[in-house]
């Protein structure tokens, strides 16, 4: 290139620039809205209104597990609080796995809590280590909102609703989905996803990274990292880590936590097994007249169905950075691939948002089948004392195994091989599926309740604070690029996404926004 040609080109990408004011931060990612986004908004947010009034009723009906064994008051705190840690659990990991690219110089004096924050989580493999840890935390607070808010039995009846209502909200559980998605998990990911120097700037979040950190040092998940070590034995890629290879005390240390996390896994198996059989969860009170036998298989179909959907997210994302030609080999894979990537891209968002709603509505039926409906005292599962039936009353067991069997395990068999989990022929079925239940708009409310939230916490976009990917490398605070993601929980995609850009959580973006971006990459090319 001559360098009048260069010249031009830099000229090119400073026009495209002043055009659209990139300097301007404030709102560089507020959703545009149109008559059918606020329609969808409106009926969204009644729909939630609407679940929450739901919930707290069946409480104080004495309709819920924890209502009726303690104190609907006690149902309704737990609820309350469980609720608002998810939303920290779901919003952090928005945070940590968004700024490792980012040099924490930018944000040291600023926000030194988030320095805190990231000085511990990217100190070697702790990012990792959150991550298995806060997967298993997920869970367990999920499973806990169930016993607080689901009903237990199909009599249950409130607001004197007619049959057809009361099967869609509560017999079906959409009540508690809709509530659980967008006051859980959704509306925090919309504003962690751009304010995340913001979001995890406070001691809360920094308590919550420890618990996550301490819940993985315990080992009750570390039988996750043999089925990490086989995937990169069968992929053929070694594991990337920031520390060095566990020698000696370290070495048996960290194996004998592999076996003792095999050992609990094994056990908790066989209790959701044999409560199944016995008819002792609550599957069977809801359900009556559905065989223990069905019970079973519908346990290991949502396991499945839940595995697929987690590695969906990490194989879609993984793709993203390659070519079109690179992305499937098979007619399903392309199928997919098109579907996913047509127009200005907006499907991947929609997946997302689809996929959430899926993931919750199957984590509550587990819920529903694992939750063991044992009095202490009354013929305890294996004979165990009364205080371990009580615990394992608490859905401790179904967590484990659903961490590991039906989420770690496959996300870190897609971060191996994502162009498998596209060719799969499922995978082309729930991602059509996923995408319908986005465009229903049953949780957009989310989006106005991450305004209002985003509002009242004062949050602001990273780029207010350390301007976007282009204007940090003019600075000389170059993004940092990532080597291979191979074997990692948050796949290849997740770890490196650049404040600044557009993505997931924006929503679609218009014809107008794409054509720009577009003239951007290409001057940029140019230079």
């Amino acid at each position: 290139m001559s360098m009048r040609e260069g010249d031009n080109a830099v000229d090119q990408v400073g026009r495209v620039h002043d055009t659209r004011e990139l300097n301007d931060h404030a709102d560089a990612h507020d959703v545009k809205l149109t008559p059918f986004t606020i329609f969808r908004y409106i009926y969204s947010v009644i729909l939630l209104i609407f679940s929450i009034v739901l919930v707290v009723a069946l409480m104080f009906t004495g309709n819920t597990k924890l209502a009726a064994d303690v104190n609907p008051w006690v149902a309704l705190i737990v609820c309350i609080l469980a609720v608002v840690w998810l939303s920290m659990i779901e919003g952090q990991q928005a945070s940590l796995v968004g700024l490792p690219p980012i040099d924490p110089l930018l944000y040291k004096e600023t926000h030194p809590v988030t320095y805190l924050n990231a000085a511990n989580a990217f100190l070697g493999d702790n990012l990792d280590r959150y991550l298995m840890g806060r997967q298993f935390m997920v869970l367990l607070v999920v499973f806990i909102i169930n016993l607080c808010g689901a009903p237990t039995s199909t009599d249950a009846d409130v607001l004197g609703m007619p049959s057809w209502l009361k099967t869609i909200f509560l017999d079906v559980g959409l009540a508690m989905i809709i509530f659980t998605c967008q006051l859980g998990q959704l509306t925090t990911q919309v504003n962690a996803s751009h304010c995340m120097l913001d979001f995890i700037n406070n001691y809360f979040a920094l308590f919550t990274l420890y618990v996550a950190m301490v819940i993985e040092f315990t080992g009750i998940m570390h039988s996750s990292y043999l089925i990490q070590n086989i995937l990169s034995f069968a992929s053929g890629k070694p594991i990337q880590s920031n520390e060095e290879p566990k020698k000696g005390v370290k070495f048996v240390f960290f194996w004998g936590r592999v076996l003792m996390s095999l050992a609990v896994l094994g056990f908790s198996l066989a209790v959701i097994v044999a409560a199944l059989f016995q008819g002792k969860t609550m599957m069977a009170v809801k359900y009556p007249s559905v065989p223990n036998g069905v019970s079973i298989f519908l346990f290991l179909f949502l396991c499945c169905i839940v595995g697929l959907l987690e590695g969906m997210q990490i194989a879609f994302f993984a793709v993203a950075k390659l070519h079109d030609n690179e992305r499937a080999t098979s007619f399903f894979g392309r199928k997919t691939c098109d579907l996913l990537f047509k127009g200005n891209g907006q499907n991947l968002p929609g997946f997302m948002i689809g996929r959430q709603l899926t993931v919750v509505a199957s984590f509550f039926i587990v819920a529903s089948i694992t939750s063991m409906n044992i009095q202490p005292g009354d013929g305890n599962i294996f004979g165990v004392s009364d205080g371990a039936q009580a615990f394992l009353n608490l859905g401790f067991h179904a967590a484990v195994v659903t961490t590991i069997i039906a989420s770690i395990t496959w996300q870190l068999a897609a971060s191996a091989f994502p162009i498998a989990f596209l060719n799969f022929p499922v995978t082309y079925v729930l991602l059509v599926f996923a995408l319908f239940l986005e465009w229903t708009g049953l949780c957009a409310g989310s989006w106005v309740l991450a305004h209002i939230t985003k509002k009242i916490f004062g949050y602001e976009y990273d780029e207010v604070y350390i301007g976007t990917p282009e204007e940090r490398a003019a600075t000389k605070h170059e993004d940092e690029n990532f080597a291979d993601d191979t074997g990692k929980l948050y796949g290849g995609g997740f770890c490196g996404h650049a404040v600044g850009l557009h993505d997931v959580l924006d929503g679609p973006t218009s014809k107008e926004t794409l054509v720009f971006e577009d003239e951007v990459a290409e001057a940029e090319e140019a230079v």
